[in-house]
């Protein structure tokens, strides 16, 4: 291998580890920022939002699925303990923001689904999410913002994984198109694991 080749590879090593450390640094103080109490007491009042963080994310996911979910269900799929989960919706069906529903296939067991006025509610904080988020990108070229979408997206996808397969950090992680591989959380990334 020639300096010039040598030289390449080691600007070429530096720069992946510069762009990892780049990248922790970025991704630690977002999460900072956007975990702040007094910044979620803000965009929850700009929505006219009293639920708890932890009730917002379970809506949420209540909305991503089709019709209504076994506690055990949203438990996973938040990544929590079921009896969190029981607590939360005791508390959200008091504000009539979900309701529970018998389990035809087992009379034993209860659904819960999401009701008008909780989707009501998520799509008010939803607006008021995008009004912040437009405010803040302003001047962002769309392009840009569309690659960072899809690289944290990624990044969410094979953090949830490793956390549902319960692996390390130094373990080796599975392709992605692995067929056996757990479905993460759609779009609730890091958010899910508040409150568990």
């Amino acid at each position: 291998m020639s300096d010039e080749e040598d030289a390449e590879d080691g600007r070429t090593a530096a720069t992946e580890s510069g762009g990892l450390d780049g990248l922790e640094d970025v991704l630690d103080t977002l999460a900072y920022l956007l975990t702040r109490s007094q910044e979620h007491e803000r965009r929850m009042a700009r929505a006219g939002v009293t639920a708890a963080r932890s009730d917002v994310y379970l809506l949420r996911a209540l909305v991503e699925t089709d019709g209504p979910s076994r506690v055990s269900d949203l438990a996973a799929r938040l990544m929590v303990k079921s009896s969190h989960v029981t607590r939360q919706i005791d508390r959200l069906q008091g504000q009539r923001l979900v309701e529970r529903t018998q389990d035809t296939q087992d009379r034993r067991a209860r659904r819960v689904a999401i009701t008008a006025d909780g989707r009501e509610l998520i799509d008010r904080l939803k607006q008021a999410n995008l009004a912040s988020l437009g405010n803040v990108l302003d001047g962002v070229p769309e392009p840009d913002v569309a690659a960072t979408v899809s690289v944290l997206r990624h990044l969410i996808d094979r953090y949830v994984h490793r956390v549902r397969i319960g692996l390390t950090e130094d373990d080796p992680l599975p392709d992605r198109a692995d067929a056996g591989a757990p479905r993460p959380a759609a779009r609730l990334g890091t958010a899910a694991y508040d409150g568990g």
